[in-house]
């Protein structure tokens, strides 16, 4: 199967690129002495010998005991790391663990090679065994990642490295794209995580690249499984009024922030709010 990553916004025109066949710092403990408790002044100390120096001098100095009237020193806790998320630790998981994307396929012909592209939900519908995404070829753009990801500085982000982040059980909304009607038309899941693109180094196929090979391959797939397909669509138009809004949890969307990626992280906020979407035209979400 070959597939081809749509990477435009209806009405602008296609570009060479190859297509989806595609830490406050607290204020410091103050040490405080404690006050002798007897009424009288202590006797002075017995001078050690110099065996006993030499024997306070082997002591280990992690069990030795603190001097007397001091307070030992206030211990740092340890903090834990936050855990990385594959070959793509900017991006954030949900509270749950599981992850959420947007992919995008052609549903149209179009020929690559003498290759016919199309691949539309009804295709992925019809398979019976985990399909390929393959084809993605593509290393796109750099952006201001949005602040309430941890980010305040530009960050790259690619459809290849999106799929190396992806883990079983993730899902994905399918998209169609360079269509006439571009639009979320469905959800799938992600069932085989990534391995090398064979189609990156057969010639025979429309995104052949020679500079990857079985030894040292460039690109990569993933597998996805049908799930649901949408009665309703959510259109492009619709996500762009969505964002539109005051608030709006598409705000920060990296599809409708970079057109031209094909496969894109969804947050955790923004699928729930295009789920909920779907549910308000009377259909149930996988899953849920």
């Amino acid at each position: 199967m070959v597939k081809r990553k749509a990477d435009k916004l209806e009405g602008v025109p296609l570009t060479d690129e190859p297509r989806r066949t595609s830490r406050r710092i607290s204020q410091p403990v103050k040490q405080t002495e404690f006050e002798s408790e007897a009424e009288e002044p202590s006797p002075p100390p017995m001078k050690k010998t110099t065996k006993a120096k030499k024997a306070a001098a082997n002591k280990n100095p992690e069990t030795s005991v603190a001097p007397a009237g001091k307070m030992p020193s206030k211990a740092v806790k340890a903090t834990k790391k936050p855990e990385k998320n594959g070959n793509n630790p900017d991006i954030p998981t949900s509270t749950t663990g599981q992850q959420f994307w947007l992919m995008k396929a052609e549903p149209e012909s179009r020929f690559e090679k003498g290759h016919d592209i199309k691949f539309s939900i009804d295709d992925l519908a019809a398979k019976t065994i985990p399909e390929p995404w393959d084809g993605i070829r593509a290393y796109v753009g750099m952006f201001a990642a949005a602040p309430e990801r941890g980010n305040s500085h530009a960050k790259r982000r690619t459809a290849r490295n999106n799929l190396r982040a992806m883990k079983n059980g993730d899902l994905a909304f399918f998209y169609h794209s360079s269509c006439k009607v571009p639009a979320i038309v469905g959800i799938m899941e992600i069932v085989e995580e990534h391995s090398p693109d064979p189609s990156a180094y057969d010639s025979s196929k429309p995104y052949f690249d020679p500079k990857s090979s079985p030894d040292d391959p460039k690109w990569s797939i993933v597998k996805v499984e049908f799930r649901q397909k949408f009665e309703t669509p959510i259109t492009l138009t619709q996500l762009k009024a969505f964002r539109a809004e005051d608030d709006s949890p598409l705000k920060n969307m990296d599809m409708l922030r970079q057109t031209r990626i094909s496969v894109s992280k969804v947050s955790e906020g923004e699928w729930n709010f295009l789920t909920a979407v779907v549910e308000k035209n009377g259909e149930k979400i996988y899953g849920r």
